[in-house]
């Protein structure tokens, strides 16, 4: 499989970043390996995972463990299956697929992978929003808007490193499994009942039995409901194509003993960091059970309420607390992987590379709006079963990333030694099967439950051929690997690659424009001006006058400001003359940029020279930004001096 070019990497900016070839092996290398799992395994213990957990554990008790630790199994499998496909092919899950598959139907996994980031995000809203109003009694609408701001967390963690946003996700995951080691110490859950959980069972139909007998209906949300809505909540198809990208961050050497290093360590890694997830996980559920389920409370389905009886039923105000603290860190640390999953998915199915600021933003407010309509609508009473809808979502995406992945990691063309035996790919192709047997049953089940309250022919018929059309990319995506023929890949790169040319054509630029403010820079400039130019060449000094009277009245002011400003311009063009250049200076009045750009296309400058001032961030926002909004608007170049 040939290298990829850097710019064509997945997550560019961080490819690579941790250079595991020059540490020695022992200790530290193993550390430096450990990582990339912690910042997967967050999405293993989301706000989603959260809202199935405690249906779960308050309505069924611990009998559903046993589907914490089936899908958890799952997951290790599964994400150590896209490790390798990073390690060994130097490729995420999206690059993978748009090599492979046609381009329509790569569109078609491109839009479900978006559909399920959208899912994720929806859930860490709604969690964060919760956390918030617990915590500090804020309306849940406004603590929905709030969850922007995290926009800006994430990017100012990818300035500071790899390592440094390892490090801030697993300090949220030590505040999580805190939080609830102290509640499962203060519950004092019974073993029994826990080891129990851990025999495969669902419970009946149509009644529910709390460890006293005692029988109740079975509420709207069945066992099988719950326990799909766990398997996505755990088995996160976003994952899938973070891993095989996070695990390029590790720069290895590209032998067989280098690579065969890095798989060992990467499934350790897996292994530890899920496992941490489990526990997490398994002490919600357990937690609900033994505080709700045993003694009654068999309707505490919602992460509201259970705050509100926790301290209650435990004796214990803190608590509350910690469930509300932890609430917090679980929605705050999935989000920066939800946010990476989004990049890695529309620059590997689409090659379109956009600000990280937008490709965050978009997918905030992709969840953020469902979330404010269904609240707008509902109330704030039914957000949870939101939350399990949003993770039943993840579940029934998840057969279109699996499919394509096991197919990789199989294929000894691609894979070569590293390519998994059969006895593992009849393991993986198995969770496959289970995983789409169980989304079929539920699809089915719920397509009928519908189709019984509703008249609507035009709406079944509509829900008929969705059905139907799934199911048939689900048919082409699993059996176009084993059928193709011939068939040419699709380019991954960015970048087309550059044509060889015989010869350059030099532009010679005839009229040169200078941006300058009266700063100390300006010689700099008028250098940098005269660098570009040759004999004959016209130079075309620009000022634009800032004062608060030439904003208003434009090139009509008459201020002291604009007097010396102009005086000022042409001193500097007279010395400019008096070296035998020749050289215009034009004021101009107003918006700086806007006025560059009207003067530079009346005096058809060819090139446009400009300072920088280095200055970013909230600089950025004070003083303005001149150089973006110039170069986007003019068809020349433009050339920065700093």
């Amino acid at each position: 499989m040939p290298e990829l070019p850097h710019h064509n990497k997945s997550l560019g900016e961080i490819h690579e970043s941790v250079d595991m070839t020059k540490i020695k092996p022992g200790w530290k290398k193993i550390f430096s390996f450990i990582g990339p799992a912690y910042l997967v395994s967050v999405g293993y213990m989301d706000p989603g995972n959260w809202a199935t957990d405690l249906a779960g554990g308050s309505k069924y008790g611990f009998t559903l463990i046993w589907v914490l630790l089936l899908s958890n199994l799952m997951a290790i499998v599964l994400q150590s299956f896209s490790a390798r496909l990073g390690i060994v092919r130097g490729r995420d899950l999206a690059q993978a697929n748009r090599e492979s598959y046609p381009k329509k139907i790569n569109f078609l996994l491109w839009l479900l992978a978006e559909i399920a980031i959208a899912a994720t995000d929806l859930a860490e809203v709604l969690g964060m929003a919760i956390g918030l109003q617990l915590l500090f009694g804020l309306p849940l609408l406004i603590g929905v808007s709030i969850t922007v701001i995290d926009t800006f967390l994430l990017l100012y963690l990818q300035r500071l490193g790899m390592r440094k946003i390892e490090a801030f996700i697993i300090m949220l995951i030590g505040i999580i499994a805190f939080s609830f080691l102290i509640n499962i110490i203060i519950a004092q859950p019974s073993i029994h009942l826990i080891l129990k959980g851990f025999i495969p069972s669902l419970p009946d139909a149509s009644t529910l039995y709390n460890h006293e007998g005692i029988t109740g209906k079975l509420p709207k949300e069945t066992a099988l409901y719950i326990a799909i809505g766990m398997i996505g909540a755990t088995v996160m198809p976003h994952n899938l194509y973070l891993h095989s990208s996070l695990i390029q961050t590790r720069k290895i050497k590209r032998d067989h003993k280098g690579i065969k290093e890095a798989l060992k360590w990467s499934v350790i890694d897996s292994t530890i960091a899920l496992n941490a997830a489990f526990l997490i996980n398994a002490a919600i559920l357990i937690l609900a059970a033994t505080v709700f389920f045993q003694t009654g409370r068999t309707d505490v389905g919602e992460i509201k309420k259970a705050h509100e009886l926790l301290s209650p039923v435990l004796g214990n105000n803190f608590a509350s607390t910690l469930f509300a603290i932890a609430l917090i860190a679980s929605g705050q640390s999935s989000t920066i992987t939800g946010t990476l999953s989004g990049q890695i998915v529309m620059e590997g199915y689409l090659s379109i590379r956009i600000n990280p600021m937008l490709r965050r933003l978009i997918t905030r407010l992709v969840a953020i709006i469902p979330a404010i309509i269904f609240i707008a609508i509902t109330g704030e009473d039914d957000v949870d079963s939101l939350l399990i809808f949003s993770q039943v979502i993840l579940s029934v995406q998840l057969g279109f990333a699996v499919i394509p992945l096991i197919h990789f990691v199989s294929d000894k063309k691609t894979m070569s030694d590293f390519a998994i035996k059969p006895w593992v790919q009849i393991i993986g192709w198995s969770i496959a099967a289970l995983l789409i047997f169980l989304n079929g049953k539920l699809l089915l089940d719920e397509t009928a439950s519908y189709f019984a309250i509703t008249d609507s022919l035009i709406i079944k018929s509509l829900v008929i051929v969705a059905l139907l059309f799934f199911t048939a990319l689900l048919i082409y995506i699993l059996l176009f690997p084993i059928l193709k023929k011939n068939h040419l890949s699709a380019s991954i790169e960015m970048h087309p690659e550059v044509a060889p040319k015989d010869d350059f054509h030099i532009h010679e630029y005839h009229r040169i424009a200078v941006a300058l403010d009266f700063s100390d820079n300006d010689f700099k400039l008028i250098s940098g001006a005269i660098s570009q130019a040759g004999n004959n060449k016209e130079f075309i000094l620009i000022h634009i006058v800032e004062s608060p009277a030439a904003k208003l009245h434009g090139d009509n002011t008459a201020d002291y400001e604009t007097d010396k400003d102009r005086e000022r311009l042409s001193l500097i063009a007279k010395q400019m003359e008096d070296k035998g250049y020749k050289v215009k200076g034009v004021l101009g009045f107003k918006e700086r940029s806007k006025e560059l750009i009207r003067i530079i296309k009346e005096e058809n400058a060819d090139i446009l020279v400009i300072g920088a001032h280095g200055h970013k961030g909230i600089k950025d926002f004070i003083y303005g930004t001149t150089i973006d909004k110039v170069r986007h608007e003019l068809h020349i170049p433009v050339f920065i001096v700093k």
